[in-house]
């Protein structure tokens, strides 16, 4: 996390994130495509580790590849530079935010940890907790525009538009398909998703490190994958935020029969828990179709090549 007392952690801690999400946006691109539903790549026959027929579908680096094969080198960063806008301005907001935010009776940062009695502990992380919720759901509100343009411009690769082009451009393009509100679409199950991590991992982190474990030097790692926990089961919250983004925008992507037009994000997730969706594009390696099909000597095929990309894991 960003210290709130330090500019020059923060601006070394967003070069070094916008290098690392440069690297790796193919696949976070790919990722996106995956979790709004489309599937360009029909699945093929095989069968599970306990010898059932299924139907894999293109592992990421298939799809990246696949990606690349049809736009090009270039065309595997599309909606790059709005999403590393996105991530700078929430690091600025969330370390601005974490300075105004004080309380009365928080103990004093110049005091160490270990030498606070349990009761001062406890209203020291109570207190941290809220300082980052505060923060970080500051941050994700004013960055979230960006990163629905981001989504949008990977969302025309679908049907191959080009409206969202440019960040002026695709702002002025929001607003005309969805007015004011287009820019907060998928904002409310992405805050639901950030904040259940953070109170899961703070929580956690507190209960084992004053019931479980006592050596400090494992926390950071108890810590991690506490996190990874959380995140995974925030996941579906991530998903359904990804649909609403690019939900009735004016793309092939966010309209039937690639993705029904739904009423709220509520409906959007009653509709894809229903056909068992909440959780495609968590498994990027092992990715099977769990749409209609039918067994034909012996293999598990599609009942139809053309909607299988409605219906993935």
């Amino acid at each position: 996390m960003i210290s709130p007392n330090n500019d020059v952690p923060l601006w070394s801690d967003i070069a070094l994130r916008t290098l690392v999400n440069t690297v790796s946006h193919p696949i976070k691109y790919a990722k996106v495509l995956i979790q709004i539903g489309y599937e360009p790549i029909p699945p093929r026959p095989t069968t599970t580790l306990f010898g059932k027929p299924a139907l894999a579908l293109p592992n990421i680096f298939q799809y990246v590849k696949y990606i690349k094969n049809v736009d090009g080198y270039t065309g595997c960063y599309r909606g790059l530079i709005p999403k590393l806008c996105a991530y700078t301005v929430s690091a600025v907001v969330f370390e601005k935010t974490a300075k105004l935010v004080k309380f009365d009776k928080e103990p004093s940062k110049e005091i160490c940890y270990a030498d606070l009695d349990e009761s001062q502990r406890r209203k020291k992380c109570i207190y941290e907790l809220i300082r980052d919720l505060i923060s970080r759901i500051v941050g994700i509100i004013v960055s979230h525009p960006l990163d629905v343009i981001a989504i949008r411009m990977m969302a025309q690769f679908v049907g191959g538009e080009t409206k969202y082009n440019g960040l002026f451009r695709s702002f002025v393009e929001v607003y005309k398909e969805n007015g004011i509100m287009g820019y907060f679409a998928g904002l409310i199950p992405r805050l639901i998703a950030n904040a259940s991590v953070l109170i899961l991992v703070s929580s956690s982190a507190y209960v084992i490190d004053k019931y479980v474990i006592a050596d400090r030097e494992l926390k950071p790692y108890i810590v991690s994958t506490i996190g990874f926990v959380a995140t995974t089961v925030t996941y579906p919250f991530l998903v359904v935020s990804n649909c609403m983004a690019v939900n009735n925008c004016g793309l092939i992507a966010g309209l039937p029969p690639q993705m029904p037009i739904y009423d709220s994000w509520l409906h959007c997730w009653s509709h894809l828990s229903a056909s068992n969706q909440l959780k495609r594009g968590n498994s990027l390696i092992w990715r099977y179709y769990t749409g209609p099909q039918v067994i034909i000597n012996g293999q598990a095929m599609p009942i139809s090549k053309y909607n299988f990309h409605l219906k993935t894991t």
